[in-house]
């Protein structure tokens, strides 16, 4: 039997303008059926794949980001933040989505998924994985 490895997915581009961030969730969703342990990383922008309230219509494009929210039915539950890419986009916690699981170890208790880190904790969470994917 195989060790499992700690597969990080670091999302640096906007939501939506390019395919990074929609391939990016969908290669998540397909590790995490697969049973790796799956984290991703949010900075640069990111950050604004996680923002509340998008709206879509008039660039013509389905809103994938109400799919985040169904990350920790899949068992992805650690989603990182940069907080030093928020600031310097004029964002803070509160503008990003309440992205929660059940954490079947603590009596299916609710917990958030989004933790905010350092840009140095990022470097030491990057360092500690196994593998890192760019998006």
């Amino acid at each position: 039997m195989s060790e499992i490895k700690k597969f990080l997915y670091v999302n640096r581009k906007a939501p939506y303008g390019t395919i990074y961030a929609l391939e990016s969730l969908e290669v998540v969703l397909i590790g995490a059926a697969f049973d790796q342990d799956v984290s991703l990383a949010f900075l640069d922008d990111g950050v604004f794949q996680l923002t509340r309230g998008q709206d879509t219509g008039a660039l013509g494009v389905k809103n994938f980001s109400p799919t985040f929210r169904a990350l920790g039915d899949y068992d992805v539950t650690k989603l990182f933040v940069e907080r030093e890419s928020l600031d310097e986009r004029g964002l803070s916690e509160a503008d990003l989505q309440e992205i929660m699981y059940e954490d079947e170890d603590d009596g299916w208790a609710e917990k958030p998924s989004i933790r905010i880190v350092s840009r140095a904790e990022m470097a030491d969470l990057m360092a500690d994985q196994d593998v890192v994917l760019s998006f």
